[in-house]
């Protein structure tokens, strides 16, 4: 069963001196994930990186922002997947501290800031439904409320 997140949840850790800030968050779909990436881009001017990974609307995606090939974006978008959750964006800004992490550095701190996030979020289960709308004679109207009550009896 797919789940979505109720509301925005961060972690921050420090490793080697670089500094990786996570949050997990419910969004909509792929142009609010946009708008809020460029948002944090906006508010960290300084930082080296803002990777992020989507899963919403059926849909999935990443982005590296720079770091190595398939170190920072898949991994997070791997921890959302593996977490069964829908509707959600995961973003990892990242300060440099100088010291290079090579690429299973890069991907564990990526992985573990996502992991973090959403290690306390509460769960929402997505429960998918769908609207019809049925229509009658008047006549009809009552006719199979009073079968199943039939039914109910024997």
């Amino acid at each position: 069963m797919p789940f979505t997140l109720a509301e925005p949840h961060y972690s921050e850790l420090v490793i080697k001196k670089s500094r990786f800030l996570g949050c997990v968050e419910p969004v909509s779909g792929r142009d609010e994930a946009l708008a809020r990436v460029a948002e944090l881009r906006q508010q960290h001017p300084d930082a080296r990186h803002v990777c992020w990974a989507l899963m919403a609307g059926g849909h999935s995606a990443a982005n590296d922002d720079g770091e190595p090939g398939g170190t920072a974006g898949r991994p997070m978008l791997d921890v959302l997947r593996h977490q069964e959750l829908e509707g959600v964006l995961a973003t990892v800004v990242r300060y440099f501290g100088g010291v290079k992490l090579g690429a299973g550095g890069l991907v564990r701190a990526y992985t573990d800031a996502v992991a973090q996030a959403i290690s306390d979020a509460p769960r929402v289960p997505l429960v998918r439904t769908r609207s019809i709308r049925v229509t009658a004679p008047y006549a009809l109207e009552g006719c199979c409320a009073a079968r199943s009550r039939r039914r109910v009896r024997r």
